[in-house]
């Protein structure tokens, strides 16, 4: 898995706050699932001075069942809005049961998964808010016979928790962030005991 970070034009690529690249290069030590394909992608670069993104995939058997991505955000002079100088943003679909779908709770337990994951991986945080959002499609007249859809968006962030030097260990924030997407598809937990191998670039399936 490989992770970088954008900076506003001019700005050299390499450069960076000590804090900030010690935190990319955790990001790259984190184990996702073998049905998670994990990559770079480019980061938004007017929210903060610093940023690196992820983007994913969630495929089994060939078929993609889920997407996602995880941003981190940083402004060494700190944000009120965020409580800290650092802030995840994560985002996160999956194709579900057209039941499920139609299941008034869903939307908080989407929310759920995402605090449950968090808290599962040690990944210490704080003021985490967000948004869960289930669509459903039924089709009617001459598209009767197809089949209705459903999915689940969870859009988040959050500040996670910084050490005493003010130092940030993004591992366990990512691994969260995988479970979410993996959860959100339907996929079995890990057995306890057992370690996920570390996700690669361009693996697909299991």
């Amino acid at each position: 898995m490989v992770a970088r970070h954008e900076t506003h034009p001019g700005n050299a690529a390499a450069a960076g706050p000590a804090e900030f690249r010690a935190a990319v290069e955790s990001m790259r030590r984190a184990s996702l699932r073998p049905e998670v394909f994990c990559e770079e992608m480019p980061a938004p670069q007017r929210i903060a001075p610093w940023s690196s993104a992820l983007s994913a995939d969630v495929t089994v058997d060939e078929e993609d069942l889920g997407t996602g991505r995880l941003i981190l955000l940083h402004d060494p002079a700190g944000n009120d809005a965020w409580d800290g100088t650092f802030r995840c943003v994560a985002y996160a679909r999956a194709d579900i049961d057209p039941e499920l779908g139609a299941d008034p709770m869903l939307a908080a337990v989407g929310w759920s998964w995402l605090v449950e994951a968090l808290d599962a991986h040690g990944a210490g945080h704080h003021a985490a808010s967000g948004t869960v959002t289930c669509v459903t499609t039924e089709s009617f007249g001459g598209m009767a016979d197809e089949a209705g859809t459903a999915q689940v968006e969870i859009r988040a962030s959050w500040t996670p928790d910084v050490d005493e030097a003010g130092g940030l260990d993004m591992t366990a924030h990512v691994e969260a962030w995988g479970e979410l997407m993996c959860t959100a598809v339907g996929l079995p937990p890990v057995p306890e005991g057992v370690t996920a191998i570390p996700s690669r670039r361009g693996q697909r399936g299991t």
